[in-house]
């Protein structure tokens, strides 16, 4: 057992909002430096070991690096499906005049990279690749403005997560509409059909999870044979679960209330510590009343956040980041699939985030969120060119060529670590400037007696 101190340090880490992006970078250079040493062959064996679910005929015999791309990250995609419904519910983007920055920024910060990648590798086979540079890491954007701690306004935060959200549903419909291999109508019949009982159990207000999982599984795995990407099952799945809870806050409160005093007094009665049958049978009413007030969205998006955060994205790292450099990285610079990927990371989304985002502030469509200064933001468009997750993860399905996927993946490591520094730079420098500007105002203020 930990001691106190140590314990309690731990439980703030994993509070923090940046320590999912920290772990992930640190996997990301463990991954790197073993694919770049002696020990090269041994990063490519593990990854490439195969591993077999199932009895006799019914079984699935992939990769290790399969069953992550392919299985485990269907748990994250679950998990962003999770927030962009929530988020179009109640979050940011629930109302027009607050989701237009976000949704206009992110529009910009998609289009541009994808043009920028497609001027280097037109009427080339890696022109298939242009969606490699679309899209954006929630986790490393968000370290970069956790990291500055209150320097960053609230306001900017929340515009940074909610493009981030736009960004992934942006990233999702390309991967299901541009890479799909040939389609099997069979399995994406039994797709649609086990999409369709979580409908049904949505619309009978089911809230346990057992019923979704087992039907979210052979949804799973009937879109593994369908010849759309596995992932897309993780994104359908979440948009069939409820949103809205049993019971609400103030009838939970009442139900609780009535059933503590219940407790009190049969414990009166007993006068023992042991918890008499009655009591036991009140404290499970409670349980039952706790998953009654929670919405079935909630609890699932709270239970795998942690597992998804801790264990899926820095397994996705360790598999996917170990790209082996030949030539070191000015091949980034000789070579269109890098040099595509790369600048349409650091120069396209710093320049579609900003440059539409500013447009629409320009022609009244939105507003800059307050206390926010024009380098901070610039900033953070900037920290949008960290693409990392989805960007290597799209790069394994964009090509055929394991040469060009490699390229791609230099492209994106090195854009992503330049993005995070430049643009924690930028802000940094934006918030010492909101700092004076705030300590200018101070000082001009009259003094009272």
């Amino acid at each position: 057992m930990l001691p106190i101190g140590i314990g309690e340090r731990f439980q703030r880490f994993f509070q923090l909002e940046s320590a999912s992006g920290i772990l992930l970078l640190l996997c990301a250079i463990i991954a790197l430096i073993w694919a770049n040493s002696g020990a090269r062959e041994g990063y490519e064996a593990i990854w490439h070991q195969h591993l077999t679910i199932g009895l006799d005929q019914l079984n699935l015999r992939y990769s290790l690096h399969e069953w992550i791309n392919d299985g485990l990250m269907v748990i994250f995609f679950f998990v962003v499906g999770l927030e962009i419904k929530r988020e179009f519910l109640v979050g940011e983007l629930n109302d027009a005049k607050k989701a237009a920055l976000p949704i206009i920024g992110a529009a910009g910060g998609m289009l541009v990279p994808a043009l920028i990648y497609t001027a280097f590798n037109n009427g080339t086979p890696a022109i298939h690749g242009w969606g490699v540079p679309v899209a954006t890491d929630i986790a490393f954007a968000l370290t970069i403005l956790s990291l500055l701690g209150k320097r960053v306004p609230l306001g900017l935060k929340v515009f940074l997560a909610a493009l981030a959200i736009v960004d992934d549903l942006g990233a999702v419909v390309v991967i299901a509409i541009f890479y799909t291999d040939h389609l099997n109508f069979i399995a994406m019949g039994l797709a649609v059909l086990g999409l369709g009982i979580l409908m049904v159990f949505n619309r009978m207000n089911v809230i346990r999870p057992e019923p979704y999982a087992i039907v979210g599984v052979l949804v799973w795995l009937s879109v593994l044979q369908s010849g759309v990407h596995a992932t897309i099952a993780g994104v359908l799945i979440a948009l069939t679960i409820p949103a809205t809870s049993r019971i609400d806050v103030r009838d939970f409160r009442k139900d609780v209330e009535r059933l503590y005093k219940k407790f009190l007094v049969v414990g009166k009665k007993g006068q023992t510590d042991r918890l008499t049958h009655e009591q036991q049978d009140i404290v499970t009413s409670m349980v039952l009343k706790t998953e009654e007030v929670q919405a079935p969205l909630e609890r699932f998006e709270h239970a795998l956040q942690p597992f998804v955060s801790f264990v899926i994205m820095p397994l996705f790292a360790l598999s996917n980041a170990g790209v082996h450099i030949t030539g070191g990285l000015g091949v980034i610079f000789s070579n269109p699939v890098s040099l595509g990927a790369f600048l349409g990371l650091l120069l396209g989304k710093v320049t579609g985030v900003f440059g539409a985002s500013m447009l629409s502030i320009k022609l009244g469509l939105a507003s800059m969120p307050r206390r926010t200064t024009m380098l901070q933001f610039f900033g953070t468009a900037i920290a949008c060119g960290i693409g990392f997750t989805m960007s290597l993860f799209i790069a394994n399905l964009a090509y055929d060529s394991q040469e060009h996927i490699d390229d791609a993946k230099i492209g994106v490591l090195t854009a992503s670590a330049l993005a995070g520094i430049i643009s924690y730079m930028v802000i940094r420098a934006g918030s010492k400037q909101d700092v004076d500007v705030n300590e200018a105002e101070e000082d001009s203020k009259p003094a009272h007696a």
